[in-house]
This record gives C-alpha cells, structure tokens and sequence, in this order.
C-alpha cells in the first residue's frame, strides 16, 4: 500500500515536496490554505521569478544555517534545480549567473508545478488552515491533522506553511510557528528580512524619489555592520533596492530593537580619495556668478542635490561666488558621506523572507522532525534565510525535495 503523505502549504517547497514525494510513488494531497497553488512564488522577483544562482555558498545563507546549508546544498544544489525544472518542462536562462525561467514570468513556473501535481494524480484541498498535528492511535496511521474544518490521518507530513512575509493576499501568517512551538520545536525570534528601511523623520528626505547607484554602508553606533552596493532608491520617508535589502539581513534585528543604526551613503563609489580630490577641485573651478542648483546641476541627481542642500539648510539661490571654498568642498563630501538614522523597517507585508523561524537542531539531515515521527518541515517555516538572488528559492527546492523523498521512502 502507498504511503499517505499530507503536505501542508502549497508554496514552493511545498509543491516541490509533494512532487517528490509523489514520484516515489506516495498518495499525497496538499492542503492549502489560499484559494490556489504558489501565490507568493508567482509575485517573486517582481513576477519574474528568480530561480536559483550559479554562484551558490552557504555563507550567502544566515550565519546560524551555514555549517546545515553546505550539506544540504550537497545533496540538492544548483544543477537539481535546473535539472527539475527541465523535467516540468521549464526552459531555463542565466543572466550574469542569475537563472530565470526563459519566459521572464513566475506564473510560467507556477503553472509548470500545478501541471505536474495534476499530472501525478496529486490531490489539492484548498481553503484549509492548518491547526495541529499529532500522534495517531488508531493503528493504521502514524499521525493526526487537524485543520479549521477538518481531520485528516496521515502516514508523513511535510509542514511548509511558510513564514510572516508576503502581500497580506498571500495569507503568509506565520501561524505555522506557534503549530509547531506546540509540538516542542523552539522557533528563534523572527524579523522581517529582504525588506527597506524608514528613516527617522527627523531626516531630511527627497519629496520626488530617486534610483542611483551608489555604496551604502549601516553602522551601529560607529560600529561597522554591513556595506553593499548596487541600485539604491530613495522615498520620502525611507529607503530601499537591492543594496539595503541585502544588508537588511543583517541589520533589521538591530533597528527593531531601536538600537542606533545609521545608512551611510556613498554616491560616488567608483571614486577613490585621490580620485574624488580631482572631481572637487575641478568643480570648483566652477564658483563665480552661477547658483549653488547651477553649480550641482551636472554634478549628481537633482533630487539627490535638494536633499543634500536641504539638509545643510542651504538655498539652492545662493551664489557660488559667495560661497566659500571649505564650504563648497564640505558640500561635495556630503556626496561620499550622508548619513541616515534608520527608525523601523517597513515590515513584513514588505519582506520577501523572514529570518528566525523553527531551529535547525530540531531537524535531522533529511528535514524530518526529531520529536515526532512522520514529520517533516520545509521551506521558509525553518530558521533559514538567504541573500536576494535565488537563494531563497533554492532552499525551497532543496528542503521540498529532501523532505518530500526522505517522507516517501
């Protein structure tokens, strides 16, 4: 008789999970609490779906799941993904080392996952909230689960329910953790990862936004966290790009806690001190009859020189004539050295992932929960949380397959 798996959670790691599972031969059904299969997974990557990342290491993962993430990594790597994608039938593209669906659409990839479930027969019970699970004593199956409506009894169960981050249309609640804390697992503390950053309003900021390249650096105190670089965008009241969402990782639990983070912003990072030295003394070569708008005009983003001079609290108006030379250079260094008090992160609606969740010393090498038998977790729902650029999804695909084979064998 074929195993019965329930999967709870029909992102992707669960769907992965259950095709696994299913290929082995197992009677899976998935229980989703959404309306439909992969809603988060089809928003991802601005709905373009970023899948895995040819340049895969384990420190590009949190630094508690490091030691975890080179053996998981070993046993279902990049090439798996690529691999498996090819048997949905899913046509593959890299872009500097990032891989994408050749489509450019995620639902390409929710689709081919859906078409696959159907395919392996693959039962879908939708509108199921997941409240519990339990040992079985009714001497045909090892485990009972419970949902808002109704019980199931099951063999194995892969728990992939996700974590707080999501669109509030994608139902991610979190609420898998406390399930789980009820059955003995310890769930580290949680924080929005992958997420921007509101600064304190006291900060002068731009009215219109503004994308540019540029280094930013957080600092605690004056101790250095984290720097990045790449395109950084800039609100009213926050700031946010890949740049911040990367070092957000390592920052968020420090600005939740109102501990004194500042961002340091350096829109000129392709310079170095010498070369820097050279751009001012150029550009003061400029200072005559012009204005101080005149004068930076050519010089940065002309929302980057508001917030510069505002902050400053100097009128664009003012001529460069009667500026005087040290502080026309002070203005040009603001350019290589602003500095932003952060206040709160934007949250979890705004987070692609959460870092925290349940412990990996709850988990054995094939995902399955030490404490009771028959269960098994993948995905987000554990404490594992990687940098922007298919990380993310390659933990889902790699716990969903490791999980959903160790449940069918």
């Amino acid at each position: 008789m074929s195993k019965r798996i329930f999967v709870i959670g029909g992102g992707a790691a669960g769907m992965c999970a259950a095709i696994y599972a299913a290929r082995n031969g197992a009677d899976v059904t998935i229980l989703e609490k959404n309306d439909r299969l992969g809603k988060k997974l089809s928003m991802t990557g601005n709905g373009r779906c970023n899948l895995t990342n040819l340049d895969m290491r384990e420190e590009y993962y949190n630094l508690s799941a490091r030691a975890r993430m080179k053996e998981w990594l070993g046993i279902y790597g990049v090439e798996d993904v690529i691999c498996f994608m090819k048997s949905l039938g899913v046509v593959v593209k890299s872009e500097d080392g990032y891989i994408y669906p050749a489509s450019g659409q995620a639902q390409t990839v929710v689709n081919a996952l859906k078409n696959e479930i159907d395919r392996l027969g693959v039962e879908v019970i939708y509108n199921q909230q997941f409240k519990a699970v339990s040992r079985c004593d009714d001497g045909r199956y090892k485990l009972l689960i419970k949902t808002a409506t109704d019980e199931y009894r099951a063999d194995e169960c892969v728990i992939s329910t996700g974590s707080l981050s999501g669109a509030k249309s994608t139902l991610s609640t979190g609420d898998g953790y406390y399930i789980c804390s009820q059955i003995g697992m310890n769930i580290k503390k949680t924080y929005p990862a992958l997420v921007g950053f509101k600064v304190d309003p006291e900060e002068m900021m731009p009215e219109n936004g503004v994308r540019t390249i540029a280094e930013i650096s957080f600092t605690l105190g004056n101790e250095a966290i984290a720097t990045e670089y790449g395109e950084l965008q800039i609100t009213k009241d926050g700031i946010s790009g890949i740049p911040v969402m990367q070092a957000s990782r390592e920052i968020v639990r420090f600005v939740e806690e109102k501990k004194p983070v500042y961002a340091v912003i350096n829109f000129f990072p392709d310079y170095d001190d010498e070369d820097f030295k050279s751009l001012k003394n150029d550009m003061l070569r400029l200072k005559d009859n012009r204005t101080l708008a005149e004068f930076l005009n050519g010089f940065a983003n002309s929302n980057v020189n508001d917030m510069v001079l505002s902050r400053m609290k100097l009128s664009p108006t003012m001529r460069m004539k009667n500026i005087s030379v040290s502080m026309a250079d002070c203005i040009l260094d603001n350019y290589r050295n602003l500095k932003l008090k952060l206040s709160e992160s934007y949250g979890y609606q705004a987070s692609q992932v959460t870092t925290g969740g349940v412990s990996l010393g709850d988990v054995g090498s094939d995902l399955s929960y030490k404490k009771l038998p028959g269960v098994y977790l993948a995905g987000e729902i554990l404490d594992v949380d990687g940098r922007c650029g298919g990380y993310n999804l390659q933990w889902a695909f790699t716990s969903g397959s490791i999980a959903g084979t160790a449940a069918s064998i």
